[in-house]
């Protein structure tokens, strides 16, 4: 019995130390509203999935290690009286209010999102900076580990390209960016070079060339990832072996030290 009793607590030690801690950390200014979403068929972070952060304060939580097509965004502006989740924030808002819901709550663009897919039997982790639904914040991920930083640190909203600039504030500074998917540029976007659909929807055939601003957002945020195919480039997709069981950080607003 005793070996028994033995087995099981080393067990329930091994998945327990199995899951990572993930903290978000608001170095803004100014109050954000993160939010969590994850794909479908895995666990869930053991945390709410929207929640209100003051500036300069985190929040840490544990997150299964088979978490997969896991998001993090920030939401700016939010009046969550408003039930309109395309208006209930300056940007990134969802289905489901403060809390978004687990089925369909994904972030409205633009919205910077920081993309998660931890390793499973013998996987790297996979994570990203993704501006491939355009940007509302810069975004860093750091890990406890050693492995790459991913990152958009700039603000893009002030000198974005006028075809994509957008949503604005009440005082009118812009708050977001558009992907020239995302504001519909070639006017059909089921076929179209800017979202590598229809005809364009391989890598061959959707070549970051053929992607209007494209360098805009690359060029400002290298380690990012700037659109569907932006594999090629080499610093838009980050791994770290999973058998290290990296922690990591979501930094909103991150300094230049935090990068």
């Amino acid at each position: 019995m005793k070996g028994y009793i033995a087995t099981v607590s080393l067990a329930l030690a091994v998945g327990v130390a199995a899951d990572r801690t993930f903290t978000v950390y608001n170095g803004c200014p100014f109050t954000i509203w993160p939010a969590i979403f994850t794909g479908a068929g895995t666990s869930m972070p053991d945390y709410a999935t929207g929640w209100e952060a003051a500036e300069y304060t985190s929040v840490s939580f544990s997150v299964p290690d088979d978490w997969t097509a896991g998001r993090i965004w920030g939401r700016r502006d939010c009046n969550f009286s408003i039930s309109n989740p395309a208006t209930q924030c300056a940007d990134g808002g969802c289905n489901g209010g403060l809390e978004c819901d687990t089925d369909g709550g994904t972030g409205i663009p633009p919205a910077t999102l920081a993309e998660f897919t931890l390793g499973q039997n013998g996987d790297p982790d996979y994570y990203d900076v993704s501006l491939v639904d355009g940007y509302n914040l810069p975004v860093a991920i750091t890990n406890t580990v050693g492995c790459g930083v991913a990152d958009c640190p700039v603000d893009l909203g002030p000198d974005c390209p006028a075809a994509l600039i957008g949503p604005y504030d009440s005082s009118g500074f812009p708050v977001g960016c558009k992907s020239a998917c995302e504001a519909d540029l070639d006017g059909d976007p089921t076929n179209s070079p800017n979202c590598c659909t229809g005809d364009y929807d391989t890598a061959a055939t959707c070549p970051s060339s053929g992607v209007e601003y494209y360098s805009y957002f690359k060029d400002n945020c290298p380690n990012s990832y700037c659109y569907a195919y932006d594999e090629s480039s080499g610093t838009a997709l980050w791994e770290c072996a999973s058998d290290l069981a990296a922690d990591y950080t979501i930094t909103f607003c991150p300094s230049s030290s935090e990068v």
